[in-house]
């Protein structure tokens, strides 16, 4: 979200209530510059999009929470229905990794609108990037 805000980007974020970003994130968003609106309909957000982004609905360090937050977020996987929603050249991305089945579909995370595997080739060299700045960032010695 923080990213997207200082590019101008306009997102809607739907979650299940209860679930929504933490309000300052939100603020900082808005005064990034980025276009916020939160919602609990998943179709709503999803109507008309660009791009549809998901993540996962457990996260490290929430494994005890598992039972009730599948349950909550169930209604916001990315499935055809939910994506169909979108634009027709509407691209889809996911924070990874991925849990095929739950946030979202393997038709939807392999399909043509996926770029999820180009996400990871771009965390890759970013990541790599950082290990060499880490290490002194320098190939005068190498």
């Amino acid at each position: 979200m923080l990213a997207g805000a200082l590019v101008g980007a306009s997102m809607i974020v739907a979650c299940p209530p209860g679930y929504e970003p933490n309000a300052g994130v939100q603020a900082t968003v808005r005064k990034l510059g980025g276009k916020l609106e939160m919602t609990y309909d998943a179709k709503e957000a999803a109507t008309g999009a660009d791009v549809v982004y998901t993540d996962v609905w457990v996260s490290m360090g929430q494994e005890a929470e598992r039972v009730q937050r599948t349950e909550a977020f169930s209604r916001y996987q990315l499935n055809d229905t939910l994506v169909g929603f979108a634009k027709p050249g509407a691209l889809v991305m996911h924070c990874l990794p991925a849990h095929r089945g739950e946030e979202i579909t393997d038709a939807v995370l392999d399909g043509p609108r996926s770029i999820v595997l180009e996400q990871s080739e771009n965390r890759l060299h970013a990541q790599k990037a950082v290990i060499f700045e880490l290490l002194g960032g320098s190939l005068d010695d190498a």
